[in-house]
């Protein structure tokens, strides 16, 4: 990933750049009164633009510009080129836009237009009245944004079991794990928004059951809610292995802010950790307590980490990577106890270890829905518009199995950030009648030290792993295919590969 200019580059565009500059489709990256700023031509109007993504401020000028869309590098944010506005997650934010002008063949840019209207598509005059929202995770939030973006002044509810508001979930295993992000970054949105969105944001909240019939939501408390649509973002539970010691106090999970608030206390008076598990998750936060200073030990049974998803190149390079930084990896292995002090493995080994993170992997969150009577099988069964088979029940994120657009007749349960902020989305605007099929390709983004993998599409199973480039370098494309079809995409270091394989899978 680049990084954000920290002083003005490219020209000044107040002074002005000739129109014959700037040629169709190309972002020329520029500045005015410090401001970074983007001017394109796009369907031969000239477009200008804030350059940094409003999610982690990547340099949009590095990313790609198709269709009036501006694509981000980094995280595939997709933002309207004339308006500003943030069509695809997991940037929310608008752009700022600023006003073109063109003197005798000259451009200017020197002043910020005034900001789109929200709500500005048409309204559905037969809207819901009351939508509840399950879940205060990606997904949740995301469906609730949309549905107050797009222009929806009915009653709505956001239910969610975590202790705090929506946050930056990613970075609970990433850089606010690492101590390089402070918690003030992590909130998606601050309390003010909520109250001036008429949006009843409800933590600590858990649901007891669903009654589909009568469109009623009961709380754990017995209170009950009346919906017209109802959004199920229930996400997904950490797995607990049943091992003799890991119900000990010292033996955490990864699943929320306040899990990750709870570790980070636990490494600040601890020398050695054992992570069970070398899943994404496990080796990210692998990477975040060696920046902690501490001893890491990763246990698991797979030969080489992350082969079954990544193949087995890319496995091997964040191995040796992560051995680099000082982990020590028992692989081929699993953990049989942890009496006090030490993990013991199946073949004899002790692991010394003060504290163990768990991290084989979760479960979806379907108690509600099987008890609702929804069909459940590996996560809540959906059609191609994220509803379930009861009108107006919608199910979202890492709780939802649909069907993969690329695929007929096959149902895939994907559990991305992303992906999920993305189907919550989908789903409020087919609620709002703008939308039917849910058709984006899955996207995740891992990071291990200086080493970012972006992978784009979705392959559960695949044939050949054929790799261009030099994955130890940074610099490499790994396309997954089977029976020489295309399934998935792994890119370090080329940004615009995995952007026009996401492109290419859209269409």
């Amino acid at each position: 990933m680049s990084e954000p200019p920290a002083a003005p580059t490219g020209p000044d565009l107040g002074r002005g750049v000739p129109a014959s500059s700037l040629a169709e489709g190309v972002m020329l990256l520029g500045h005015v009164g410090g401001e970074p700023v983007i001017l394109a031509r796009s369907g031969g109007v000239l477009h200008a633009v804030g350059a940094l993504c409003t999610h982690y401020h990547a340099l949009l000028s590095d990313g790609l510009l198709a269709d009036g869309v501006v694509h981000c590098p980094w995280h595939h944010a997709r933002f309207c080129l004339k308006t500003g506005e943030a069509l695809g997650a997991p940037a929310i934010e608008p752009l700022t836009c600023w006003r073109v002008e063109d003197e005798a063949g000259t451009i200017f840019v020197r002043h910020v237009s005034a900001a789109p209207s929200p709500g500005a598509h048409a309204r559905r005059p037969d809207a819901p009245r009351r939508i509840v929202v399950i879940g205060g995770g990606g997904a949740g939030f995301a469906a609730a944004e949309r549905l107050r973006r797009e222009g929806y002044d009915g009653e709505l509810t956001l239910l969610s079991a975590d202790v705090d508001a929506p946050y930056d979930r990613p970075n609970c295993s990433k850089d606010y794990l690492a101590g390089a992000a402070p918690r003030e970054w992590m909130p998606l949105k601050d309390a003010a928004y909520y109250a001036d969105n008429a949006i009843d944001l409800r933590t600590s909240t858990a649901v007891r059951s669903l009654d589909l019939s009568g469109r009623t939501v009961t709380l754990l408390d017995g209170a009950d809610l009346a919906f017209d649509a109802l959004i199920l973002a229930t996400g997904a539970a950490p797995v607990r292995p049943p091992v003799p010691g890991f119900d000990r106090p010292n033996v955490y999970i990864l699943r929320s802010l306040a899990d990750c608030e709870t570790i980070i206390q636990a490494a600040s008076h601890s020398r050695r950790v054992a992570i069970i598990g070398a899943s994404f998750i496990g080796l990210e936060v692998a990477a975040a307590l060696i920046d902690r200073k501490l001893d890491v030990a990763v246990i698991a049974p797979e030969a080489i980490p992350l082969a079954k998803i990544l193949g087995e190149d890319i496995g091997r390079a964040v191995q040796a990577l992560h051995e680099s930084e000082g982990v020590v990896f028992y692989l081929g292995r699993t953990a049989v106890g942890f009496p006090d002090g030490s993990v013991v493995l199946d073949d004899g080994t002790a692991v010394p270890a003060d504290m163990v993170v768990l991290g084989v992997g979760v479960r979806p969150e379907t108690g509600l829905a099987m008890i609702a009577g929804l069909a459940v099988d590996h996560g809540v069964i959906v059609g191609a518009d994220l509803q379930t088979a009861a009108p107006g029940v919608f199910a979202v994120g890492d709780v939802a199995r649909y069907p993969d657009p690329r695929s007929p007749g096959v149902l895939i349960h994907v559990e991305h950030w992303a992906a999920a902020q993305r189907q919550g989305q989908h789903a409020a605007r087919v609620i709002l009648g703008q939308a039917d099929r849910f058709t984006d390709p899955p996207f995740f983004w891992s990071a291990h030290y200086d080493m970012v993998i972006s992978y784009v599409g979705h392959a559960e199973g695949f044939d050949t792993a054929r790799v261009d480039g030099d994955i130890a370098g940074g610099d490499a494309t790994v396309r997954f295919t089977r029976e020489g079809r295309l399934l998935a995409a792994a890119t370090l270091g080329r940004d615009i590969d995995s952007l026009k394989i996401e492109l290419d899978f859209a269409r």
